[in-house]
């Protein structure tokens, strides 16, 4: 196994946990707890010659929120063959409700599983044409770094698990604490997992198709002035009526929406062009540049000025 497939995401986590308690109430704070888990009580070894304990044998493992599969050096499949334990397992988890992440060859165990069949997935890009070979009822995605079904998440490389791993920090703990971890773990050089995954029900996640319109017309307009009354107007529905059907489909406000496209499309204005901080402003919507500051720095806990600075030495440094 490549250890840093495992290593990455629990420090991730952690660093989630320790922001958790320095930013949010006690009421609202929750704890992690990570296992390593293993078919047998043996030693682990890694690529880098590390000998791994494990905590538990899988027969001995509770019911899991979150289960991260490594990735493995090298062809898979010899592993694989001698893992029948752990194929059952991971069916079983995944019956239970378990989310499941897999990395590079690590995906490989939930199409062995038959859980990819009929799904979208995705591997290391060296063994595209093997996985297909092996696994042909699995929808593979070439062209994307990370692909979810349902509760089932692939992802290319240890990068790509990274900016998974942010994702779920996000489901688990929020927005804040997300954002926190990211800054600390390089997310300047790294495509956020919006933009490099394949999502089951992408264009339409849930039923609400006249929401789903409205997503789709606030997408191609955040740069214009947006009153949601006139919006309302538009789609033939009262102020409170949007609120609450935009709610239940998606967990957020129009206006929340309107301003997490307004806020990432910002980010990338900063990372690649040289406009005034101003004039992003103006790009995205927002006259008031004041206000953009205050609202950026509410998102991401920094200013548009340090985030670019950050940005910048982040890739410009030799």
């Amino acid at each position: 196994m490549l250890a840093t497939s495992s290593t990455l995401p629990m420090e991730m986590l952690l660093a989630a946990e320790s922001a958790v308690q320095t930013m949010q109430p006690p009421e609202q704070q929750r704890d992690i707890e990570i296992r390593t888990l293993a078919i047998t009580s043996e030693p682990v070894l890694a690529r880098t010659g590390m000998r791994w304990q494990p905590d538990q044998i899988i027969d001995q493992a509770a019911q899991s929120d979150l289960i991260y599969i490594p990735g493995l050096w090298r062809n898979p499949r010899p592993i694989i063959k001698k893992s029948a334990s752990l194929i059952t397992w991971l069916q079983q988890q995944h019956q239970n409700g378990a989310i499941i992440s897999a990395v590079g060859t690590g995906c490989c165990f939930l199409a062995e599983a038959g859980l990819l069949d009929g799904k979208a997935a995705t591997t290391h890009w060296h063994y595209f044409d093997q996985f297909q070979k092996d696994y042909p009822l699995v929808h593979l995605k070439r062209q994307y770094f990370i692909t979810q079904a349902g509760s089932l998440y692939c992802a290319a490389s240890v990068n790509s698990l990274a900016d998974l791993t942010v994702h779920f920090i996000q489901r688990f703990f929020g927005k804040e604490i997300a954002s926190h971890v990211e800054r600390h773990f390089s997310h300047e050089i790294r495509k956020s997992y919006e933009s490099s995954g394949f999502f089951e029900s992408t264009k339409n996640p849930h039923p609400d198709e006249q929401i789903t319109q409205i997503q789709i017309w606030l997408e191609d307009n955040y740069y214009r002035e947006i009153l949601f009354p006139q919006v309302c107007e538009r789609f033939g529905m009262s102020v409170r009526t949007l609120n609450r059907r935009f709610k239940n489909a998606l967990g957020q406000t129009p206006l929340e929406y309107l301003q997490d496209i307004r806020i990432n499309t910002a980010k990338d204005l900063l990372k690649t062009s040289n406009l005034s901080i101003a004039e992003i402003a103006d790009k995205v919507g927002y006259q008031d540049t004041n206000y953009f500051t205050t609202l950026f720095k509410k998102h991401l806990a920094t200013t548009p000025n340090a985030y670019r600075e950050t940005v910048r030495a982040k890739l410009f440094r030799t």
